[in-house]
């Protein structure tokens, strides 16, 4: 690997190997011992079904394609595209080539996707067509203009500016196996200062977890798992989400809208046997179970994940539903923690539970750097082999990040049960975590400093019912007597290229900000003024 990634210790890269946690698998093979996988059901959904025959055959002529347009494995390629069969062939394209994806969030714009772009290089960008939404088109046109090493945009549909995703294709070729030890993906950090930072995986951790999350989950070759949120995301992609259902010869349901809506009437036609979703969509999910008439029966499953999940909405899932909830919490970066099957339910209700691998190191612990004792909070620090030791081309960041042993430093406040299970109680960072999509608030505060309106800026999160948290702009206006109100500051961020989940819910115009004794925007006192108008 480049020096541009942080590989673990050669003692440690082989006590991984020799304990079985690190194979010769790699992304984008299947392994065998499936019956009848060719003709199975590997993609369902409203673009009708494909069979793994099928699949396979478009991921390789996508594969032979890509490569007679010039992309080499090692290349960077931002991927940007919802939950469809186009993504899951590009995906399985790009592992077998041995490029590596940059997986981007639908709701990305221009500050994000740029900002990708440039910091992986990219080679190539991936995006949804204009008919899904007019933006695309404008974001196509803006990147490619902006971004210098880029060779090519590809739509994955019609385009007047760009080739179609689907001139990409060309008849199989041999292609060398990629090295299970090398980066095959980049997922992306929450983020807790600025932008968000590339999270290089290599096939070997990421085989890991996929095999060790289908496992532990109970998923097999009759597993329908339903992707909700956002394939792209870790938690729907491989926790054990479409990857992991798909190395097991199990079917993926591809979910065009995460609404109950859309998705009831699927779980009804696909039986779907399980699903993930943050904490607000969960709620929706139960006030809709209500009237809703679809059958849900074959839903067994259900992981929520992606925020702290409160324990009397854990508590409706099992009779509103009819399905055995299991809490995820866990992070791109690698730790996964579960709640078990058969935990009982107060654990599973009030615990986001515990790690998912015997060889996860984890730390808790105080300000002072002390552990941290049972039910005593602290911060949560991890090492182990699908959790990686640094984020790429981040050397400033990952000096504050990581420990010189290794350990990845959460910024994530836990407690610990003396059984193992974690309860995460608040976070160390600076970050609005709004119902699962993260909102770094210097990201924000810098944009808002940009508006000529906005004097000073500061962002804090408040509580709220179906969020979880949302995001409060706190402003000194350059016009006292014309101060900027929140339509007006949203649509200028959207005008900046900002995902419409980072605008702000609320706007507060403050004559001056609280300071710490240093001169800081005290951000505590800055909340308690808000909560208390």
């Amino acid at each position: 690997m480049s020096e541009e990634f942080v590989n673990p210790p050669a003692e440690v890269a082989r006590r991984y190997r020799e304990l079985g946690y690190w194979t010769d698998e790699t992304l984008g093979t299947w392994p065998s011992g499936t019956p009848g996988r060719a003709t199975r059901t590997a993609l369902t959904g409203p673009d009708g079904d494909m069979t793994f025959a099928e699949l396979d055959l478009a991921a390789d002529r996508m594969a032979a394609g890509l490569r007679a347009r010039g992309l080499r494995a090692g290349e960077h390629v931002v991927v940007q595209l919802p939950n469809t069969p186009d993504f899951v062939a590009l995906s399985l394209a790009l592992f077998r080539l041995g490029a590596r994806p940059v997986f981007a969030l639908p709701a990305h714009r221009e500050a994000e996707i740029t900002h990708l772009v440039d910091t992986a290089e990219a080679v190539l960008y991936v995006c949804p067509p204009e008919s899904l939404d007019p933006e695309y088109g404008r974001l196509a046109k803006e990147v490619a203009a902006r971004c210098p090493s880029l060779r090519e945009v590809l739509v994955a549909g019609a385009s007047a500016s760009f080739a179609a995703l689907g001139e990409a294709d060309a008849d199989p070729v041999e292609l060398p196996a990629p090295d299970p030890f090398d980066v095959a993906l980049f997922l992306l950090s929450g983020g807790t200062t600025g932008r968000p930072k590339l999270i290089p995986r290599t096939h070997a951790d990421y085989t890991y977890q996929l095999r060790e999350s289908a496992r532990l989950c109970g998923f097999g070759p009759d597993s329908r798992y339903l992707a909700v949120l956002p394939a792209a995301h870790n938690f729907a992609l491989a926790c054990p989400g479409v990857l992991g259902t798909l190395r097991l010869g199990g079917t993926a349901v591809l979910a065009p809208a995460p609404t109950p809506e859309v998705c009831f009437p699927l779980i009804e036609r696909t039986r779907a046997t399980a699903t993930s979703l943050v904490p607000p969509l969960l709620r929706l999910w139960l006030d809709a179970a209500d009237w809703n008439d679809s059958d849900l029966s074959s839903l067994g499953l259900l992981q929520v994940g992606g925020a702290k999940l409160d324990a009397a909405t854990a508590r409706q899932v099992p009779a509103a539903l009819g399905c055995t909830l299991q809490q995820v919490y866990g992070m791109a970066e690698g730790l996964l923690n579960y709640t078990r099957l058969d935990d009982p339910r107060d654990v599973v209700f009030r615990t986001q539970g515990r790690p998912l691998s015997p060889a996860d190191e984890v730390l808790v612990l105080r300000e002072d750097g002390t552990p941290a004792g049972p039910g005593e909070p602290g911060e949560l620090l991890t090492r182990g082999p699908y959790t990686l030791r640094g984020y790429y081309r981040a050397p400033e960041h990952n000096r504050v990040r990581f420990t010189e042993d290794g350990y990845y430093l959460t910024g994530d406040l836990v407690t610990r049960s003396a059984a193992g299970n974690l309860e995460v109680v608040g976070r160390v960072n600076d970050v609005v975590n709004r119902g699962g999509e993260k909102v770094p608030a210097l990201e924000l505060e810098e944009h808002l400093a940009a508006d000529p309106r906005v004097a000073a800026a500061a962002v804090v999160a408040l509580p709220d019912e179906l969020w979880g948290e949302c995001t409060c702009a706190c402003v000194v206006p350059a016009d006292a007597g014309d101060p900027p109100r929140l339509r007006e500051v949203q649509a200028a961020l959207r005008a900046r290229g900002l995902a419409a989940y980072k605008l702000p819910d609320h706007l507060v115009v403050f004559s001056e900000l609280p300071l710490t004794a240093v001169g800081k925007v005290d951000k505590k006192a800055l909340r308690e003024q808000v909560l208390a108008r």
